[in-house]
């Protein structure tokens, strides 16, 4: 009974699932500015990011941006958990 399940939800998981969006080049010179802006000032973001075929949003502070090692250092607002991401994945950056 508890494969069905896990087959079901694996199931769901697909239909669920949206291909990545594609970001203009001014999309992304626009979530640069806002990463960058949101390091100085400490201001907490709105972060949209692709991942395993979803797009998912959270709050939080950015504590690091590598923008040549495509990497940036993201802490949790709720948990306060340190998250490191590939800017490649960003689909939104927004302060809060």
């Amino acid at each position: 009974m508890p494969e069905q399940y896990i087959g079901l939800q694996e199931v769901i998981s697909k239909q669920l699932e949206v291909p990545k969006p594609l970001l203009t080049e001014e999309q992304i010179e626009q979530i640069n500015y806002t990463l960058i802006e949101a390091l100085h000032t400490n201001k907490q973001v709105y972060l949209t990011y692709y991942k395993k075929g979803q797009c998912i949003t959270e709050t939080g502070f950015i504590q690091f941006v590598d923008s040549l090692g495509d990497l940036f250092i993201f802490i949790d607002g709720v948990f306060e958990l340190k998250n490191k991401m590939r800017l490649s994945e960003l689909l939104d950056v927004r302060l809060a």
